[in-house]
């Protein structure tokens, strides 16, 4: 990746996590860890796809689904940056009635899917990847699951389909920081060796640092005629606001003020360097 856009792209992803931050502040809740581990993977993602903010449903765009939908705020964070939804919706996240809820859903602009019970968004994928397939359009499907949402069966048998239609446009992306509400996901329900399980179902399969700009890219740019892709992002769960780093406790939780503030002072102290 050229050096002045990586640059510019970390620089947003900072930015993205403190408005994150904030929006769960500010909202009463969120699930932070979740949110932060997956932002360096879609602010990348969001700047590679094809997508027009002025016309949601442009027949041209690509596809993107939040499978893990808890992690809603990051989404929103993007949306709110690229302008799929204003300000206003913003501050009226965590209230009654607001459109912003906890987990995405297709009244707001830019979101494709309702997802937030697991196991679900693998299969939406596949399906639009099925149809643009039958279809002859050459739109790209992209999809990021939780490591921990593995655990619904539904995936696999979404795994199986993608395999067999050869859905060599669809990118399966997982955010894999180890971590679900009840603990390591390899204490609750075991998923290693995923590269090779992956592999196993027909999957072109790299395994990356979720944080390194350049690998994510790369793997972004991953296609092999006739096989779907499987991106493995080995992220850190809460990354960047240090108290919910590779805690499991952050799945779900409300910063403090206090806490927001020393964000805000990281992530300026983060881009001077940067700069």
């Amino acid at each position: 990746m050229d050096a002045e856009k990586k640059k510019k792209l970390m620089i947003q992803a900072s930015e993205i996590r403190e408005k994150t931050v904030e929006l769960i502040y500010h909202g009463g809740g969120g699930h932070i860890g979740g949110d932060l581990s997956e932002t360096d993977v879609m602010v990348v993602l969001f700047d590679k796809m094809k997508h027009d903010p002025k016309n949601p449903k442009w027949e041209g765009r690509d596809y993107f689904i939040l499978s893990k939908g808890h992690s809603a705020e990051t989404y929103y964070s993007l949306l709110n940056r690229y302008g799929y939804i204003g300000q206003k919706e913003m501050d009226e996240f965590g209230s009654f009635g607001a459109l912003l809820g906890g987990h995405p859903n297709k009244k707001v602009n830019g979101v494709e899917a309702n997802t937030g019970s697991l196991g679900h968004g693998l299969g939406f994928a596949t399906g639009i990847a099925i149809a643009l397939k039958k279809n002859e359009k050459d739109n790209h499907v992209y999809v990021i699951t939780g490591d921990g949402e593995l655990a619904e069966g539904s995936n696999w048998e979404a795994l199986m389909s993608a395999a067999k239609y050869k859905l060599d446009n669809l990118t399966w992306i997982v955010d894999r920081n180890h971590l679900q509400i009840s603990g390591n996901t390899e204490d609750v329900m075991p998923i290693e060796n995923l590269k090779e399980k992956a592999e196993s179902f027909g999957f072109k399969t790299i395994e990356i640092d979720g944080h390194d700009y350049d690998q994510i890219s790369d793997a972004l740019d991953a296609r092999e005629d006739g096989k779907p892709v499987c991106i493995i992002a080995n992220t850190i769960k809460g990354k960047g606001f240090v108290c919910a780093e590779n805690q499991a406790g952050w799945h779900h939780k409300t910063p403090s003020l206090e806490q927001v503030e020393q964000l805000k002072e990281d992530m300026a102290e983060y881009r001077k360097e940067l700069a």
